[in-house]
């Protein structure tokens, strides 16, 4: 007796699954259900449809031809509304249907983010046909289109409108594209590459609502930036679409629940696709599905199989960029990785390896040796004999290793090698090629690295890769293992090339690893945010503990917390506030410090947005007493009650205070401004001091007093206050741009010279370039970090109570 076999959906999953039962003449009378007026296409091929490389009969897998040829009966454009499981019938604007075998086949429905305006014409979600035909309309008035989510179908989506003339941007909550696929440093490599097709993209974009009266008009985002849009597409992810196993009683989790021959909870009614839950893991590429569809129809036809996952890779083309992720890549203990970059051509490729196998597998711009790769990690293949050249696939067991000087030898000609000198790679390569040789001939004959000596490092990689062996590097200490450059090496590299982010950096400069290290990226984050401070945003994660909780840690683990007193002048409304902190939060020591400010000791983690709080409401700011940056402004008081004061110190010393706080140096930061020659506030053994005289001020730099004692070397005279800040500003924004991380002022003066220092301050349009450029950093750094954490108090909180009960 001939069976009646139900389906509902007719995607890719149950389509296949129709085919394996047709090749084997099972004799089932199918009757097709589909909410979709159509029957199955290929929904991979969306993406072509959209840019308009293909259309819907292009990617067509079943038509009414093959339909009618199989004997089934379609209700195309048709919702099953309701299951029947004792009956054994489905019901639909159709009628009731009776089946023997039901086979659900939802799939997935898109998920919609729930924030107002999300009903609003104009917004739409990428999932079905109905979905590309509707951006395909949109896309005819030309205008703005702001896609929600980073992910694949967010990136076609992306692509496909631009590639029909729209204006694209896209949102993405994550620190990086397509997170769940690729890592950070092949994300940075995607977004470059969206970029330069001109689609423009925001990480850590968080929308607030999309605006608009009578259509979308805009989306707002959290922090309140308004992107203007004409369209929304919403792709930030899907869910099994259980709605009818839930009403129907099957048992159903994320999806619906079925064993390993896909049978659900009722012995009669199947599940294939992405509605599907095994095992806790949901499916969602084609390969599982496939066989899924295969493993069911031969249960269907009474023959033994089982579904079993297998080890999964992607290997996808988004937007004509090359990409193939396997495995685990995850950080881990007792994990290490292989890294391979060719930033000339834009490759990456990353391995992780764990008891001398192969876990996981990134790779970008160069997909060719994926599957061989992809079989090491499925069969676990031991690579202790092939370790050296692993990175570099099949063809290169044996082979030497790559070029350590690839990514010097990757700058065009036109790149500035000094910029000082404004000298460029190609007039370094001529000078080479005429005869200069040696650091000390390219020095004469064209000047470069013959003034801040920075990219010294630089200069003698572009003589080794024009000269090859004939010339050998000077040995340098790198940064740490992950790279073989400088700091040096590294800040003209973010200068030359403009590298606005760390996987810039990483890329651009050949890092060894797949994201730094803990040694290597507190350094690129300074430079990054020195360089670029518009431009890049900073990475808390990359600082210090210090600079992460915006107090100092002690060796008890708690904190102290010292508020900002600007050139050490306080009120009584201040010390009062202060002391009631102290009692308030019970705070063990309060100290007077030599920077003319008080330490509150020993406070709890979680009470740190509290205490803060309690400042702010009094007035009081951070005093950055952990920071990398400006500590304190040392006075004495100068005009205003000595009898030998000269100029008005104490005035000078709040005015330089509330310059220069809240920026970032490269180390610690102290300034003194002596009313007098007598030198009470110190200023000759400060970083920056200034000495008040008669016919004006001295200015010096290059002083310590911890372990080295310094004393400070003349800079220069000036007459006025104006010009002390300017000269202030200028220096401080030369350390900035040019000093090596965790380098006091001392030692960067001993290294670049006080007479090329003097150089650029005597200069006065370089000085007012580089206090210029000071400024726009500080329109970014010149605030409170207290008040901004204050409403993050749960970040401060423990991670547990170790002291509670095991049963609690």
């Amino acid at each position: 007796m001939t069976q009646k076999l139900v389906v509902i959906g007719a995607g890719m999953a149950s389509g296949r699954v129709l085919e394996h039962l047709f090749e084997n003449e099972s004799g089932f009378e199918v009757t097709l259900f589909n909410a979709e007026a159509r029957g199955n296409y290929n929904r991979i091929m969306l993406s072509p449809v959209l840019s308009g490389e293909k259309t819907y009969e292009d990617i067509v897998t079943h038509d009414a031809d093959w339909y009618d040829t199989n004997g089934v009966t379609c209700h195309f454009g048709t919702h099953v509304t309701a299951i029947d499981r004792v009956a054994k019938t489905v019901t639909s604007k159709a009628g009731t249907i009776a089946y023997d075998k039901l086979l659900i086949a939802t799939g997935s429905a898109p998920f919609i983010i729930p924030v107002p305006g999300r009903d609003l014409p104009g917004v739409i979600t990428y999932r079905d046909l109905d979905d590309t035909n509707a951006m395909i309309d949109a896309s005819k008035a030309g205008g703005k289109a702001v896609v929600i989510g980073g992910g694949l179908l967010g990136l076609e989506a992306a692509a496909g409108l631009a590639e029909r003339g729209m204006d694209v941007t896209v949102l993405h909550l994550m620190d990086h594209l397509m997170e769940r696929q690729l890592d950070e440093a092949a994300g940075f490599l995607l977004r470059r590459d969206l970029e330069k097709r001109g689609i423009a993209v925001k990480c850590r974009a968080s929308t607030r609502a999309i605006v608009g009266k009578d259509r979308v008009e805009a989306v707002l985002l959290e922090g309140d930036e308004t992107l203007e849009a004409d369209l929304v597409v919403m792709a930030v992810g899907i869910r099994p679409e259980t709605r009818l196993a839930t009403d129907a009683g099957l048992s159903v989790a994320r999806g619906i629940e079925v064993n390993t021959q896909m049978q659900t909870s009722d012995p009669d009614i199947f599940a294939v696709g992405e509605c599907v839950e095994l095992d806790g893991q949901l499916f969602g590429l084609v390969a599982p599905l496939y066989d899924q569809a295969k493993v069911l129809a031969q249960t269907l036809m009474d023959s033994p199989a089982v579904f079993t996952p297998k080890e999964l890779s992607t290997k996808l083309k988004v937007t004509g960029c090359d990409l193939f992720s396997a495995g685990d890549f995850a950080e881990a203990e007792g994990r290490e990785d292989i890294v391979f970059r060719d930033p000339a051509r834009g490759v990456y490729r990353r391995l992780v390896l764990e008891d001398d196998t192969i876990v996981g597998a990134v790779m970008y711009g160069d997909t060719t040796d994926s599957n061989w790769f992809f079989g090491l990690i499925r069969d676990k293949t031991e690579i202790t004999d092939m370790r050296e050249t692993l990175i570099f696939g099949p063809a290169f067991q044996g082979g030497a290793p790559s070029d350590p000087l690839s990514a010097v030898a990757a700058l065009p000609r036109d790149a500035e090698i000094c910029g000082c000198n404004g000298i460029c790679k190609g007039q370094i390569e001529d000078a080479i090629t005429a005869g200069a040789t040696d650091l000390g001939a390219v020095r004469t004959t064209t000047k470069a690295s013959g003034s801040c000596g920075t990219c010294t490092g630089l200069v003698e990689q572009v003589l080794a890769v024009t000269l090859g062996d004939d010339f050998v590097i000077p040995a340098a200490q790198s940064i740490c293992t992950c790279t073989d450059m400088t700091h040096e090496d590294v800040r003209r590299m973010i200068k030359s090339q403009e590298l606005k982010s760390m996987p810039a950096v990483w890329q651009a400069c050949g890092w060894k690893t797949s994201c730094g290290c803990h040694i290597c990226r507190p350094p690129l984050n300074y430079y990054l945010l020195a360089d670029w401070p518009l431009e890049y945003q900073d990475d808390p994660q990359s600082r210090f503990i210090n600079e992460r909780k915006h107090a100092n840690i002690q060796k008890d683990g708690t904190f102290s917390v010292v508020p900002r007193m600007w050139g050490g002048i306080t009120t009584p409304d201040e010390l009062r506030a202060i002391a009631d902190a102290a009692d308030k939060f019970a705070v063990p020591t309060v100290k007077v410090t030599g920077g003319q400010r008080i330490d509150l000791l020993g406070v709890k983690g979680e009470d740190l947005p509290a205490i803060w709080q309690d400042l702010n409401a009094a007035g009081m700011v951070s005093g950055h007493a952990y920071s990398k940056g400006l500590r304190t402004v040392k006075t004495c008081v100068g005009t205003d009650h000595c009898r030998f004061g000269t100029q008005d110190s104490t005035g000078l010393g709040i005015k330089l205070e509330k310059t220069l706080w809240g920026s970032w140096t490269p180390h610690k930061l102290k300034l003194g401004v002596s009313g007098c020659p007598r030198n009470c506030a110190e200023a000759t053994c400060k970083d920056i001091g200034v000495v008040c005289v008669d016919s004006g001020y001295q200015i010096s730099i290059g002083g310590a007093a911890g372990m080295d004692v310094r004393e400070t070397e003349l800079l220069c005279q000036v007459p006025t206050e104006g010009e002390v800040i300017d000269v202030i500003k200028c220096v401080t924004q030369l350390y900035r741009e040019n000093a090596k991380y965790l380098e006091r002022i001392y030692k960067w003066m001993a290294k670049v010279g006080l007479e090329w220092i003097q150089e650029q301050v005597a200069d006065l349009e370089n000085r007012a370039t580089l206090v210029a450029r000071f400024e726009v950093s500080q329109s970014v750094y010149r605030k409170d970090p207290w008040a901004q954490h204050v409403g993050r108090a749960e970040t401060y909180q423990p991670l547990a109570d170790l002291t509670l009960e095991a049963a609690e």
